[in-house]
């Protein structure tokens, strides 16, 4: 038995050599496979890494591509909400955007052409209702001078009525034709040396008759200034300011104008007596067409271009016009005239 025991041993040797030599080659495959597998995953994170900054790169491109016509769209939004219709809407990018871009050229367009019907219409309406009218305020002038003839005490009142109401409807005509020529950009200015205390002066001597009827008092204050300016459209400035002042002014109130030199700057304030400008209204008082909350009754309503007016001539001056706020009751607006080649003394 030993004999065929040991005839076993060499059997057993190359069996465990067999077993050796086949988990040697089972390991030695299972690591060429987890090199295989770093190697894989190495050749995978380097190719993400490199994909990144590709797909940063691609999200750029296409971000940049799609948010400049965007930005050329929003820019042409924001700048016909402006009123500007002049410049052409240029849109660049897809087809969609550029589509896009080409129907809002087309509306500004036919934006612009509205704008124009409107303002031809109220320039041949203000030059069409100006002629009559002054005819009938030299006629309602002719009553109560009592060229035709003694007017009795109301015939005289009605013939008063009738002219007040006269200047107003002139005044509020040439409210639109001032406006007309802003909207055509005839705001040329033609300067000359004038005094800003005879300008106020004028003005208040023109609207003498509607601070009688509502028995008003007016303080005014004023320095020695002469400023170079267009006269002709600061007379319109501070006519607009003091007309407002008178409209808004209850009877037996109070207006008062303070002028005075504040540094580089004139400074031309109109403050009233009258209920003020309500909060919700001070965003939107200087828009052309644009009412008041607290606009009085009257029989010949404003155009609610006056402001408007007057601040667009005011800017044309390099100035401006700003609404104070006030503590108390009514409202007070000041212009501000650059100094420039003005002359006066310092208040």
């Amino acid at each position: 038995m030993q004999e065929i025991v040991s005839d076993f041993v060499p059997l057993l040797d190359t069996a465990r050599a067999f077993s050796s030599s086949g988990y040697a080659l089972i390991e030695h495959e299972v690591t060429a496979m987890q090199d295989m597998a770093w190697h894989a995953r190495s050749i995978v994170v380097w190719q993400l890494l490199a994909l990144v900054p590709f797909a940063i790169l691609l999200a750029l491109g296409f971000s940049v591509l799609i948010a400049r016509p965007i930005r050329q769209i929003d820019a042409a939004i924001r700048t016909m909400g402006e009123g500007e219709l002049s410049k052409a809407v240029s849109v660049e990018g897809p087809q969609d955007l550029r589509y896009l871009g080409q129907r809002l050229d087309w509306m500004r367009r036919r934006l612009l052409e509205v704008e124009e019907q409107k303002t031809r219409f109220l320039r041949h309406v203000s030059h069409e209702l100006k002629t009559p009218l002054t005819a009938m305020r030299e006629g309602a002038d002719l009553l109560v001078e009592g060229v035709a003839g003694e007017l009795s005490v109301k015939q005289r009142q009605i013939a008063n009525i009738l002219y007040t109401n006269s200047i107003q409807l002139q005044k509020r005509i040439e409210d639109l034709l001032n406006y007309s020529a802003l909207q055509n950009g005839q705001n040329g200015l033609v300067k000359c040396s004038a005094a800003l205390k005879k300008i106020v002066e004028d003005v208040l001597q023109d609207q003498k008759l509607a601070i009688m009827n509502k028995n008003l008092q007016v303080e005014l204050t004023c320095s020695d200034l002469v400023v170079e300016c267009d006269k002709q459209k600061i007379g319109i400035i501070v006519d607009n300011l003091v007309s407002n002042a008178v409209k808004f002014s209850p009877p037996g109130g109070h207006i008062k104008i303070n002028v005075r030199r504040v540094r580089e700057s004139v400074w031309l304030e109109v403050a009233d007596s009258g209920p003020g400008v309500a909060e919700a209204d001070h965003a939107k008082v200087f828009e052309p067409f644009y009412q008041g909350r607290k606009a009085p009754d009257m029989h010949v309503q404003g155009t609610g271009l006056g402001l408007s007016i007057a601040r667009e001539y005011a800017r044309t001056h390099g100035g401006e016009i700003e609404l104070l706020k006030q503590d108390g009751a009514g409202a007070c607006f000041r212009l501000l005239l650059p100094i420039g080649n003005s002359e006066g003394a310092h208040v």
